[in-house]
């Protein structure tokens, strides 16, 4: 029996789970696969499935989609929206969603696993369809392959893949190079000396000291990043004190930086220690800053011949004018780990997963339309066709450019 897409989409999307929690969705999946004759790996990294299907002399093609959802309270009013909780890795209770596009990924790369088995008899070699834990806590690849990956299936010729992003249903859009942002999460302390706030001749205010750490780290980009170069440092999170009249001994920064280039990586990562540990000094801090680097995600990098390759797949299967260049993306992935321990090249694409209709003006004007949700928006909803169709198709055609 076929399976029905919409069907899994939905059930997916009302069920999310967070990274390395994806237990019920990692079942789903091998239950697919063993339908469909894959020889089935489960608990890859502690919730990564791999299904393998040997079809003859031939490449080794990987597929690979990301299972994990996020903690953000869905706000869509779909009727298949979550209402899910679950408990982050500081254990509070959390709502849970897929906001960026998981359960759109999942979904597809099942279709294709059908696709691809059904149509056995018009390609030969081997494929892996890998469904990863973890892609947003940024670990989920790194672990499959410690977990003995390519021990326990065999190590493909190419890996490929996609993500569902905010621009029209029916098109995709690759980047050959850098593709995709390098992210490092960084977490500081700052010590102070803390006391009444009616008398801060006697402390060493942190809260003062972060304020000025936040105003310097924003000159590291404008002021020491060449004109050519790209960097993101933003703050997302400041966190000191208990009360109003009380100047408390720390304050605690969460930054997250995104690069295109790793020289231009190592130079900001060291510019924001140097800077942090300078405006301490300044302050006469008692204690040296701490930096905890919480996440770090690697450049995404398609391989140029590669994806050249591929691109003309998905051309002949979208249309020639359905297949952009976006440019490098500021967001980041863990797609490129699978292919780096494997010896292999990348290609991973972006796939259309909103109303076309929307996007009438965006020519003209250069700009997003503002009722189109971004990933990880409590309102992200990809249409749901020509989405999966279009998905199956996209990760079939390429799966059969690299296969005999």
């Amino acid at each position: 029996m076929a399976i029905d897409l919409a069907a899994v989409y939905r059930d997916l999307h009302a069920h999310p789970e967070l990274s390395f929690q994806e237990h019920r969705t990692a079942g789903i999946v091998a239950d697919h696969l063993s339908a469909l004759s894959y020889a089935v790996t489960t608990g890859v990294g502690g919730t990564g499935v791999v299904g393998v299907l040997e079809n003859g002399a031939g490449p080794t093609v990987l597929l690979r989609a990301d299972m994990d959802g996020l903690p953000v309270l869905e706000e869509t009013g779909l009727d298949y929206a979550s209402t899910a909780r679950g408990t982050d890795p500081d254990g509070a209770d959390v709502p849970v969603m897929h906001a960026c596009g998981h359960d759109v990924h999942v979904t597809c790369l099942l279709g294709a696993a059908e696709t691809l088995a059904a149509v056995a008899d018009e390609w030969s070699g081997i494929l892996v369809v890998l469904f990863q834990p973890a892609e947003e806590w940024g670990g989920g690849a790194d672990r499959m392959v410690a977990d003995g990956l390519y021990d326990r299936v065999p190590r493909p010729d190419i890996v490929l893949g996609q993500h569902v992003a905010p621009f029209p249903a029916g098109f995709a859009a690759v980047r050959a190079g850098a593709a995709m942002a390098a992210a490092d999460s960084i977490d500081i302390t700052l010590h102070g000396t803390g006391g009444h706030g009616s008398r801060p001749e006697t402390t060493v205010d942190p809260v003062y000291l972060a304020a000025n750490v936040v105003t310097r780290l924003q000159g590291i980009v404008s002021r020491e990043v060449a004109p050519a170069d790209s960097a993101v440092v933003t703050v997302g999170q400041l966190h000191a004190g208990t009360k109003n009249n009380i100047i408390p001994p720390s304050a605690r920064l969460g930054l997250s930086v995104r690069t295109f280039d790793d020289a231009v990586r190592d130079k900001v990562v060291a510019a924001i220690e140097r800077v942090t540990r300078a405006e301490a000094d300044a302050s006469g801090a008692p204690r040296a800053p701490e930096f905890d680097y919480v996440e770090r995600f690697p450049l995404t990098v398609n391989d140029h011949a590669a994806t050249a390759r591929t691109v003309e797949a998905l051309r002949n299967v979208l249309g020639q004018g359905r297949v952009l260049d976006p440019g490098p993306i500021s967001g980041s992935e863990d797609v490129g780990v699978l292919a780096t321990a494997a010896g292999a090249p990348l290609v991973y694409w972006f796939l259309g997963g909103f109303d076309p209709a929307l996007f009438a003006d965006s020519l003209e004007s250069g700009r997003m339309p503002e009722d189109v949700p971004s990933n990880h928006s409590p309102y992200f909803a990809p249409l749901l066709e020509p989405t999966l169709s279009t998905g199956v198709r996209t990760l079939v055609a390429a799966a059969r450019e690299w296969l005999n």
